[in-house]
């Protein structure tokens, strides 16, 4: 076994940005209230590892007012599910033991 841990991506080291991503993944957006229900955190967390991703240029950020509640929606870029997929590939490949 040659460096198994080699592609695991520590952008998805914690279980709300791999939650983010798993998200995003199957869906084409989702709004910080779908968001931070359906993972349960709270609107820090989600804001904080929101940012990491954004950072990362894993996932876009777009913000509007929808009549005069601000909506924030979440998009994840073509690198961003790339990275995700290796990530996940990876994590399959440690736990097969291949």
């Amino acid at each position: 076994m040659k460096n198994i841990i080699q592609n695991i991506n520590k952008a998805f080291d914690h279980r709300i940005r791999l939650g983010i991503m798993s998200v995003l993944m199957v869906n084409e957006s989702a709004d910080f209230t779908s968001l931070k229900e359906i993972l349960g955190v709270t609107d820090g967390n989600l804001a904080s590892h929101a940012k990491a991703l954004e950072v990362e240029n894993y996932i876009v950020v777009e913000k509007q007012f929808i009549g005069r509640k601000p909506n924030t929606k979440y998009i994840a870029t073509k690198a961003g599910k790339k990275a995700f997929q290796e990530h996940i590939e990876a994590l399959e490949k440690l736990i097969s033991g291949q």
